[in-house]
């Protein structure tokens, strides 16, 4: 016997009946009446706010910055989709919360989405299908990927009208894993799975993305992690000579070949997480006999002088000893060249605040799905991870720069998505304009009028129009 779903056909134009209905006793659950549904509702989209993301793009330029990073090799008389409307389409969508190049088999036709991509939308053609995707993202070659890692750090210098006086490098990794055959994954022992280990580089205080790198699945040694400390402190120190720049990381980040770099730059600094050993409890010995005779949640801070065989020279190592409040003894150390701080504050105000950078792996991974890295060629899933990596630069941006100061402004992209992007509308292409026709119960009027007055306020600036702030 077959399944019954596959014995069901629902046709466009097929009605079918909504809650249940009696046709002999005329009794249906909303006051008699028969409730039917079809699919004949018109040019109707479920995701008017991507037209929100759309004018945010217009004052960013990151995806017109990445598809000029793309030689585009295909036949020009043959091309219906340029590679700026590919890009364009891909990053909204996924910005929407459809994360699969499938998904565009069903958005082709979407009126909301082609208006994002500056299409009319009933005259102009359909937008690209799920192949069109599939050949673009295996067409990118390792050259190409290279100038779109340094656009992201470009971009990212771009978003500041002046340098800014200090910025924190959070470096993390965070994994990905993959049910497929695909290049370069690796089995990891302390994630016990097979996955990438992509590398995650944000900004500390604001949370904007610096870059992402694809890595295989294990942890990145030194000279690994020096080389793309390097390459984002030689470009920043480009565009900014005189801003205070903080590396910082838990302490599989702590690594010699990184200290010795940062120790030849002028204004770099850095604060790790540190493995503890004897050597170091030694350190602290007599104060963790005095905390483990305190009550609980009470702790005490240490700084000392250390150097490990492996660095170059001594730095300041911060203790921090305390009862749990479940009476159990917790000893972490941090070590840093920024001798002159207090501990405390070395600590609690400049170490804790990494865990920020754990929030912003959630909104990058979890909310942009950026663990879709199902292509079998590692470039292609590189690729796939900095169209993810755009629409957490284009969520991150909107909410930053357009929700603060409304009950939105510290929402997770789930919700903004949910709340704003997610909208119904109508749209009508007249002869002379196209109307978009929202409900009229909206409940958040209020917070998309404001950021409809924001952006009328941009588009009366200069052209061409700065960064966003």
């Amino acid at each position: 016997m077959q399944p019954l779903h596959q014995n069901i056909v629902t046709p466009e134009s097929t009605q079918q009946t909504l809650f249940s209905y009696n046709a002999a006793s005329a009794v249906a659950s909303v006051k008699g009446k028969k409730v039917a549904l079809d699919f004949q509702g018109g040019n109707i989209t479920s995701d008017a706010g991507v037209l929100l993301l759309r004018e945010t793009e217009l004052k960013l330029g990151l995806i017109t910055m990445l598809a000029k990073c793309i030689n585009d090799t295909r036949r020009s008389s043959s091309i219906t989709h340029q590679k700026t409307e590919l890009l364009t389409q891909r990053i909204l969508q996924i910005a929407c919360g459809y994360e699969d190049a499938n998904d565009s088999n069903s958005l082709r036709k979407d009126p909301a989405l082609k208006m994002a991509l500056g299409l009319l939308p009933e005259s102009d053609h359909d937008l690209a299908s799920q192949p069109t995707f599939s050949r673009l993202e295996n067409m990118i070659t390792r050259q190409e990927l290279y100038r779109m890692a340094q656009c992201f750090v470009d971009h990212f210098l771009a978003l500041y009208t002046e340098p800014p006086e200090v910025i924190v490098l959070d470096f993390d990794d965070t994994d990905d894993v993959v049910h497929g055959n695909q290049q370069l994954a690796l089995f990891n022992g302390y994630h016990q799975e097979t996955c990438y280990q992509p590398l995650h580089v944000y900004e500390g205080f604001s949370g904007k993305l610096i870059t992402t790198i694809l890595r295989p699945g294990k942890r990145p040694g030194g000279k690994e992690i020096v080389s793309y400390v390097k390459r984002i402190v030689e470009r920043i120190r480009q565009q900014w000579p005189d801003t205070v720049i903080v590396y910082r990381g838990d302490s599989h980040y702590s690594v010699p070949e990184v200290f010795t770099y940062l120790d030849q730059q002028t204004d770099c600094y850095s604060v790790t997480g540190l493995t503890g050993n004897n050597v170091l409890l030694k350190h602290v010995e007599i104060l963790i006999k005095h905390v483990q005779q305190q009550p609980a949640g009470f702790k005490r801070y240490h700084a000392f002088m250390y150097q490990a065989q492996s660095w170059s020279k001594p730095r300041t190592v911060v203790a921090k000893v305390e009862m749990t409040d479940i009476g159990k003894l917790n000893v972490r150390f941090i070590s840093t060249d920024m001798h002159n701080a207090k501990p405390k504050a070395l600590y609690e105000g400049i170490y804790c605040a990494r865990g920020n950078d754990e929030l912003y792996i959630k909104d990058h991974k979890t909310y942009t799905k950026s663990d879709r890295t199902s292509c079998h060629r590692f470039l292609a899933n590189q690729f796939r991870l900095f169209l993810h990596s755009a629409a957490y630069v284009l969520l991150h941006s909107f909410r930053a720069n357009l929700l603060q100061g409304t009950s939105l402004g510290t929402a997770t992209f789930d919700s903004i998505r949910l709340k704003l992007l997610k909208t119904g509308a109508r749209i009508i292409e007249l002869k002379t304009k196209i109307s978009v026709h929202l409900p009229t119960a909206y409940p958040y009027k209020g917070i998309l009028s404001k950021c409809l007055a924001i952006f009328e306020h941009l588009r009366a600036q200069p052209w061409p129009p700065p960064a966003i702030t």
